[in-house]
């Protein structure tokens, strides 16, 4: 099947450090549907007037820079005004190649605005994920991008939610409930695996591990208040900029200032941003990963920290209470409760047999219920629907 990605923001393409949970979804979602037997072209918008025109990332999958805008990087405000001429240019496109998709699946809601735009032209169906939505997003969304996200998900042909969370947050927001199907995000369980380096760490402290972008949401905050009821153990952060650049960051100095306050500060260290490559010796590091964010975003940390054979304690919303069983593969506490929160910490801490049989359990639901390849499959039927085509062979039994 022809199958085009738009992702105008988040390029597949590797990008060092600074890779978001987005671009290593794209670009992780592409290549396994092109193991599925699809050819798959990813459309993004160029932002280096240095790129070429088109790359091939891999056997089956190719990356396309749409000229829209200048071939530079711009904030996230000021791409809408540039959607108009990414969708042209893939009107004119498809129209005149002898490529033809015969779906698209728009990834975030600009690159949606984009794409219906151009398929309706040409007589394409659309496949819709958000991500995140703008009623939960940051602040720079503006106060017109739920109402685009609404009319979105009455435009396209499928959206795709990664949780029931986001199924109940779209349909809040006017998404007819009959136009979605939940399909979750997946993870690479040949990278992240339990066999292989950890990271340097103290042998006599409990590690516990967090990862993100360092924004107040993320509830990293609240873990460093649960520390005071976990004496002994350290607190690791991976994420923000780079090493050398923490020390003038707001949000780690903010970090920084409230580990004092409560007295934990030689217990935390806040790592910042880390090579991609090196994520699964972190992970195999921890002993525990907590992912405690107030709203609901997806978390590939979770997911990565599960393949790698690691419990998760998490906040009991959105996508993290659909993939951290309670009491199985790790613990669930309510948002914003430190104290909640440092109990469930401190019981894990103290109970090795427990964090064996969540590690066990962990590594087994990763494994099973979140390769790539079996979200691949999921959404190769959901296309094949809005297409009115039937699965071949290969699809169906992936």
């Amino acid at each position: 099947m022809r199958i085009a990605m738009i992702s105008e923001h988040a390029s597949p393409l590797p990008a060092g450090d600074a890779a978001g949970a987005q671009q290593r979804h794209v670009a992780e979602l592409s290549t396994a549907l092109a193991g599925l037997g699809h050819d798959v072209r990813v459309y993004t918008r160029r932002d280096d007037p240095k790129l070429p025109a088109i790359v091939k990332m891999g056997e089956g999958v190719c990356v396309v820079h749409v000229p829209a805008g200048p071939a530079m990087a711009l904030p996230p405000a000021q791409l809408l005004s540039h959607m108009g001429d990414f969708a042209q240019w893939l009107r004119t496109e498809w129209r005149d190649s002898d490529w033809l998709p015969e779906v698209a699946h728009a990834h975030f809601w600009t690159s949606g605005l984009a794409a219906v735009t151009a398929a309706r032209q040409v007589g394409i169906p659309v496949v819709q994920s958000f991500h995140e939505l703008g009623v939960a997003g940051p602040a720079e969304s503006g106060p017109s991008r739920a109402g685009y996200e609404r009319a979105l998900g009455r435009a396209v042909d499928r959206v795709v939610a990664q949780s029931q969370d986001e199924v109940r947050g779209l349909v809040r927001i006017g998404v007819p409930r009959a136009r979605l199907t939940v399909v979750p995000a997946g993870v690479d369980s040949v990278r992240f695996t339990p066999d292989g380096p950890s990271a340097e760490r103290d042998p006599e402290r409990t590690r516990i591990l967090s990862v993100g972008r360092l924004v107040e949401r993320k509830g990293f905050g609240d873990v460093i208040q649960a520390m005071r009821y976990v004496p002994g153990a350290e607190y690791v952060v991976i994420g923000g900029p780079s090493a050398d650049q923490l020390a003038a960051d707001p949000q780690a100095k903010r970090l920084r200032a409230l580990a004092e306050h409560y007295q934990v500060a030689d217990r935390v260290r806040i790592v910042g941003s880390v090579p991609g490559k090196d994520m699964p010796r972190w992970y195999r590091s921890a002993d525990l990963l907590v992912a405690a964010p107030w709203q609901d975003q997806f978390e590939p940390a979770a997911l990565e920290a599960m393949a790698c054979g690691v419990p998760v304690i998490g906040t009991a919303i959105g996508g993290i209470s659909e993939t951290v069983v309670d009491g199985l593969t790790g613990d669930l506490v309510p948002a914003r409760d430190p104290r909640a929160l440092g109990g469930a910490l401190r019981r894990l801490v103290n109970d090795k047999v427990r964090r064996f049989a969540y590690a066990t359990a962990a590594l087994d639901r990763a494994r099973q219920a979140y390769s790539w390849k079996r979200v691949a499959s999921q959404l190769g039927s959901v296309y094949s629907a809005v297409a009115g085509r039937k699965p071949t062979e290969a699809e169906a039994v992936a």
